[in-house]
């Protein structure tokens, strides 16, 4: 899958990273897919939840070790 914009969250926590990914997605085309990569477990469950509550897409929730992830969000609108 091709990715137009990636945006590396590790180190922020709740709500900054939501916040963040969301600023990220607005700059964006619509379809376009951003990588988000982060280290705090509640981001993992919030982030994803928050953006389809915005109406965007969620690809994928990847749990890359115990303590990092990278979430796939397609904008959708």
């Amino acid at each position: 899958m091709k990715v137009d914009r990636e945006i590396d969250l590790r180190g922020e926590v709740c709500p900054y990273t939501f916040v963040k990914s969301k600023l990220a997605l607005e700059e964006m085309d619509i379809g376009e897919v951003l990588r988000v990569r982060i280290d705090y477990p509640m981001a993992a469950e919030n982030v994803p939840r928050s953006m389809e509550n915005e109406g965007q897409e969620v690809l994928e929730v990847k749990e890359v070790d115990k303590t990092k992830w990278e979430l796939l969000l397609k904008k959708k609108k």
